[in-house]
Formats: C-alpha cells, sequence, structure tokens
C-alpha cells in the first residue's frame, strides 16, 4: 500500500524560503510513475505545482512557480522534495504531495495516491 507523509510547511514572510518533504513507502509495488506537488486553496481545485518522473528524467513546473520552486527525489531514501524561494502571499495554499501512473504530470485526477498535506502560509 502506498502511503505518502508531507511536512515542513509553515508561515514565512514574502520572500522567504520553505523546504517540504514527503515520505514515501510502498512505491515499489506501483509501476513507473510520476511525483507530483500540488496545492490548494478553500473552494479551489487541487493546481498542479510540480512534477518529476520517478527517475528525474523529466520534470514539470506550473507557470507560477517557474524559476522559484525546484522539485527533487531521494530514492534511496523514498523521500520527495519541494524548495520553496522567493515566496509570495499567493503561495498560500495546503500542499500535497501525490502520485501517478499516469502520463498527465500536473493533472490532479490523474493521481491515485495522495497524503494529507502540510499548510504554507506566506504574509507580506
Amino acid at each position: 500500500q502506498v502511503q505518502l507523509v508531507e511536512s515542513g510547511g509553515g508561515s514565512v514572510q514574502a520572500g522567504g524560503s520553505l523546504r517540504l518533504a514527503c515520505k514515501v513507502s510502498g512505491a515499489s509495488t506501483v509501476n513507473t510513475h510520476y511525483v507530483g506537488w500540488f496545492r490548494q486553496v478553500p473552494g479551489k481545485e487541487h493546481e498542479g505545482v510540480a512534477a518529476q518522473w520517478f527517475d528525474g528524467v523529466s520534470t514539470y513546473y506550473a507557470d507560477s512557480v517557474k524559476g522559484r520552486f525546484t522539485i527533487s527525489q531521494d530514492n534511496a531514501a523514498s523521500m520527495v522534495y519541494l524548495q520553496m524561494d522567493n515566496l509570495k502571499p499567493e503561495d498560500t495554499a495546503m500542499y500535497y504531495c501525490a502520485i501517478s501512473e499516469k502520463v498527465f504530470p500536473l493533472v490532479a485526477s490523474k493521481y491515485a495516491y495522495w497524503g494529507r498535506g502540510t499548510q504554507v502560509t506566506v504574509s507580506s
């Protein structure tokens, strides 16, 4: 059974940085897959932020975070990270780590496995 647990959220001022982490277990039971980070604010759909093929070959970012966020993996430690720099108030959201076996890297509906999320709050 695949389980994902996020950590690293918190409150930060605009221009600051946070590093989110996602511990993945059971992924060996999943076929080749994408790992992705999504975010959601109340009343809105999940927004794809960043995604990477399990071997790190292909990486995708939402236009809103390009140049500021970086997704990375440590497969030996079964960890996925999201480094967030130059944070803006509009980055405030609950952030989720997810896994998909489908080839739609930033489409939330294609992701079958989700963590419970970690809150990121950016103040101006």
